[in-house]
């Protein structure tokens, strides 16, 4: 399978293309939703160069600290990055971690929204459909570099994968769980909910909810998704990416519950932007 093409003396790599497909879709979706809470025109889009940088940045540090287990088999471990530097920036080879992505992004847009004067709780709910919809297109890159797949299957929908890219112990199997697809399906699922979520009950949500439910349900999806993985990232015996999905699950939950338990001081949260248009209604 073809990873990308040449134009001229530059090779353009379908992973990194698809992971901008991805960022430009869910900066798209954000945008809208920006102007339906009365947040400034052209905010994300102005917040987007950065959010790449640091998620991509992000994203490269997680992998690297987290190898996974077909990585650390060709030598691609941790020290190897520390001794070879410039190997950090391929992203296409070993690529990213989601986990690094997000917490890269969310630093970046807190540091953002500070300079701007803008509720970064509001911005992050805006964003949060974005973000997993632009997750659900970057898991292609997935499919084009023959990664993030499950356990051997004979089920209909079951991939091909190349011997080049079988991992070792598993040669002999042809097909295996597409778990990128998995991922991605569930992702658009995600982003469906949170929409329908943040329309249908904007009323008793509180800023930075949707936000939190991201966090809930991705979390509980990868969470999942990792029995089914063959290549997981160990780190001292442990599943770093499961361990850290269920603790960020947990307590997220425990921060929604705590935001709306009985009692609790309801907040309106109305970004500064949309109280000054209000004001100015009246």
């Amino acid at each position: 399978m073809p990873t990308g093409f040449q134009i001229g003396p530059l090779f353009v790599h379908y992973y990194g293309l698809i992971i901008m497909i991805g960022a430009l879709a869910g900066a798209w979706l954000a945008d809208r939703l920006a102007s339906k809470r009365g947040l400034e025109d052209e905010l994300i889009w102005d917040a987007l160069p950065w959010l790449l940088i640091a998620g991509i940045i992000g994203a490269r540090i997680w992998h690297i600290l987290t190898p996974s287990a077909s990585n650390v088999a060709m030598g691609l471990t941790t020290k190897y990055y520390l001794s070879h530097p410039l190997d950090m920036l391929s992203i296409w080879n070993g690529g990213l971690g989601i986990p690094g992505g997000v917490m890269g992004g969310v630093l970046a847009l807190y540091l953002f929204v500070r300079k701007r004067k803008v509720s970064f709780p509001v911005v992050l709910d805006v964003l949060a459909p974005g973000l997993i919809l632009a997750q659900a297109i970057g898991r292609w890159g997935n499919f084009v570099n023959q990664e993030l797949y499950g356990a051997p299957s004979d089920l209909p929908w079951a991939i091909a994968i190349d011997p080049v890219h079988r991992l070792p112990g598993f040669e002999q199997f042809t097909h295996f769980h597409p778990l990128f697809l998995y991922e991605s399906l569930l992702n658009v699922a995600i982003a469906g909910i949170l929409l329908y979520v943040g329309s249908r009950f904007k009323n008793v949500l509180k800023d930075g909810d949707v936000f939190l439910m991201y966090m809930v349900a991705y979390p509980m999806v990868r969470f999942s998704l990792e029995y089914l993985r063959l290549d997981v990232s160990n780190v001292g015996g442990i599943n770093a990416n499961q361990t850290l999905m269920a603790v960020i699950a947990l307590v997220s939950i425990g921060a929604l519950i705590w935001r709306h338990r009985p009692g609790a001081v309801v907040e309106t949260g109305e970004p500064k932007a949309a109280a000054e248009k209000q004001e100015t209604v009246e």
